[in-house]
């Protein structure tokens, strides 16, 4: 059943109550600068009992920096202040039928400038909250420039190419994995573009110091006008290499608070999670150049663009897969246990992007020419999030607004491209599957921080340097696409954000929440390559489908969770991650599910491609969630549901699953933590100042 304005099951004159009350205060009129003044008031969920709604007592502390509040049971809607959304103004709940309340829901979010989804083509007016049936092509009263921009004067651009591709170079095939055949059907772009790596002379990539030189170089060598550029220091690897971004904006200035003041969306993209895929690092530099003086800069006038080359420089050095501690970083997204993974984490929370595209490359001969005697196809594949509890509309978004114009970008340019896929390490394991469910890569822990998140794969792992240039041309082809399709669509995107934000806010304590979802298998057609005459050779295969997933687990949504005072590390990631936790300043007592361990298990962590490199083993547990009384000490924590980035607490809390904080051992024991199932009447300490 579609979400939005049909009633769900578990749909009741208190949950009626509290989307009357979401959808009202979002309509409130906002302060001068679009934000309301935030309260320093924590009201963590709703509650079902309105009639004994009361205001929310606040006492300052009397001594100390840390001012405490008292919060008492009140049915509200909570936006976390890392939000885009402010905090809305309380107002007492009514007591209304579902039936009319539902209706009133739609009239206020349809009235609603701050919140409501944009005009779906193709839907009544009477449901445009439902979900949509078509999206227009472009943003109405926007104009984003074709073909992105012009040359001017004196600036020296890579040109985006409009001709056929031009014939492979003579060498192409002399050194690939594949005979020439296979070479032909991969010709060179008909554009050079040039980095420090792709100099012809060149047998290694751009080295991290020649990235941070270009960086620079773009920076200061930005024409002087609207546009500014500024190098951004975000963190550093394992052996001291600086992980290091460009911001490119027209705000006032480059600090993040003119960024907030501009009004204009923020995209951040991510090349080199893996270091033995390059292109999208190549690529990426190209496209820092042609937001600062090229073509793609007029694209400025509706975003802000933050790039980072390179996540992983030890991995690039050394020309491997993983971190200098053999991780996985792009499946440390959720733990966050490499200092290369919490530098994204930090640009995320702090830049809050309504896009964040991560580039990649996939391999190409290997396993594939094992297991099916066939040598990979495509230029590109592709995939947004696909994971538990990621909002219904920013899936639809992803797939129309993102999804459908790259793919027509790529054919444009006589581009293949196919669904991402891979398959398993294991020899006799012929299933090939969708990039995974699990809440641990970029692609989905950044989907449930509620941005589209987009995974661009092109055909290079085994390749060395061949067809580099048709390599990088494939990434600039399919971010250039991302780019446009969020300059067309930003007002569009930041409404539908703030709707799902405040929806999954006010689901609190109300209807189901999954734990762990799976993709779905079925059989389909897979079109791959004749090694020896690099004909299409068509296959049907086991395909496990990312893009249905099928509920393993699910349980009563809680109104959050309390962490014991030892949780400082799994407080420490969350906070990171951008989730809020409060913390209890007196002792108090919660109505809570604990959970009883019926069976246990150590084991592997694994993905679809086998076990996860890095990992340590992890604690595979079974529970049973147990309802009870439990009094909770001074200096414990509380991690409230009803804020935007509630899915992904969930997904880090509920122990029972591979990626949790438990099984991984940042919660130390299961008594550490619980499910808060009643909206609890604590003190809590004013951790924002």
């Amino acid at each position: 059943m579609e979400r939005g304005l049909q009633a769900p099951d578990w749909f009741s004159p208190v949950t009626a109550q509290v989307a009357v009350r979401a959808a009202t205060d979002a309509c409130l009129p906002r302060r001068q600068g679009g934000v309301r003044p935030l309260r320093r008031t924590f009201d963590v969920a709703a509650t079902d009992t309105p009639a004994k709604a009361r205001a929310v007592n606040i006492a300052p502390g009397s001594t100390g920096s840390q001012a405490r509040h008292t919060m008492t049971q009140r049915p509200t809607l909570f936006v976390s202040a890392t939000s885009r959304a402010a905090q809305p103004t309380p107002l007492m709940a009514r007591r209304t039928p579902w039936r009319s309340s539902l209706a009133l829901v739609a009239l206020l979010l349809s009235a609603c400038a701050s919140t409501p989804l944009p005009p779906w083509p193709g839907t009544p007016p009477a449901a445009q909250a439902r979900a949509p049936e078509a999206l227009p092509r472009v943003q109405r009263g926007t104009v984003v420039p074709a073909p992105l921009g012009q040359a001017r004067d004196g600036v020296v651009v890579t040109p985006l190419p409009s001709s056929p591709p031009a014939p492979a170079a003579a060498d192409t095939a002399a050194a690939a994995p594949y005979g020439p055949a296979v070479a032909a059907r991969f010709a060179a772009p008909p554009t050079s573009y040039h980095t420090p790596g792709l100099a012809a002379e060149r047998s290694s990539f751009t080295t991290n110091a020649e990235l941070g030189a270009w960086l620079r170089d773009v920076a200061g060598t930005a024409p002087r006008g609207a546009t500014l550029a500024r190098v951004l220091s975000l963190g550093a690897s394992q052996h001291g290499e600086p992980i290091e971004g460009l911001l490119l904006t027209r705000a006032k200035d480059t600090d993040i608070a003119s960024l907030e003041a501009n009004g204009r969306s923020t995209v951040v993209l991510i090349g080199q999670q893996h270091g033995d895929e390059p292109a999208g690092s190549e690529a990426l530099l190209v496209i820092a150049r042609e937001l600062a003086q090229g073509l793609l800069e007029p694209l400025l006038d509706r975003i802000n663009v933050v790039v980072i080359p390179r996540a992983n420089p030890d991995g690039a050095a050394r020309g491997t897969r993983t971190t200098a501690n053999g991780v996985d970083m792009n499946r440390d997204h959720l733990l966050l246990n490499t200092p290369e993974a919490q530098a994204l984490a930090r640009a995320v929370r702090d830049y809050r992007p309504i896009l964040v595209l991560d580039a990649h490359e996939f391999t190409v001969v290997g396993r594939y020419l094992q297991k099916f005697n066939a040598i990979q196809r495509y230029d590109a594949l592709l995939q947004y999030t696909t994971t538990a509890n990621y909002p219904e509309f920013l899936t639809k978004a992803s797939e129309e607004w993102y999804h459908q114009p790259m793919l027509g970008a790529l054919q444009s340019q006589g581009l293949s491209s196919e669904w991402y896929y891979t398959t398993s390490t294991r020899p006799d394991d012929r299933r090939i599957s969708m990039g995974g469910a699990q809440p641990d890569t970029g692609r989905n822990v950044n989907g449930l921080k509620n941005a589209v998140s987009l995974l661009v794969e092109t055909r290079g792992v085994g390749l060395g340097r061949m067809h580099i240039q048709r390599r990088v041309h494939t990434q600039v082809t399919a971010i250039t696409s991302a780019l446009r399709s969020t300059a067309e669509r930003a007002t569009h995107l930041e409404q539908v954000r703030s709707f799902v934000a405040r929806d999954i806010a006010s689901k609190a304590c109300n209807g189901q929440v999954v734990v762990e979802a799976q993709a779905t298998p079925m059989q389909r057609e897979l079109t791959m390559l004749d090694p020896e005459t690099g004909a299409d050779r068509t296959l049907k295969v086991d395909w496990n489908s990312s893009l249905a997933l099928r509920t393993v687990k699910s349980r009563a949504r809680p109104c959050g969770y309390w962490l014991a005072p030892s949780a400082t590390t799994a407080v420490e990631r969350l906070q990171l991650l951008g989730v809020q936790v409060l913390r209890i300043a007196e002792p108090g007592a919660l109505l809570a599910d604990t959970y009883n361990e019926t069976a246990r298990d150590t084991t592997e962590r694994a993905d679809v491609r086998g076990t996860v490199a890095g990992g340590a083993s992890i604690i595979r547990s079974q529970v049973t969630p147990v309802r009870r009384a439990i009094d909770v000490p001074a200096g414990s924590f509380y991690v409230p549901l009803n804020q935007g980035l509630a899915n992904l607490a969930v997904a880090a809390l509920e122990p029972d699953t591979q990626s949790s904080y438990f099984a991984n051992r940042l919660i130390d024991d299961l008594a550490s933590t619980a499910r808060v199932m009643k909206v609890p009447s604590l003190v809590f300490e004013d951790t924002d100042e």
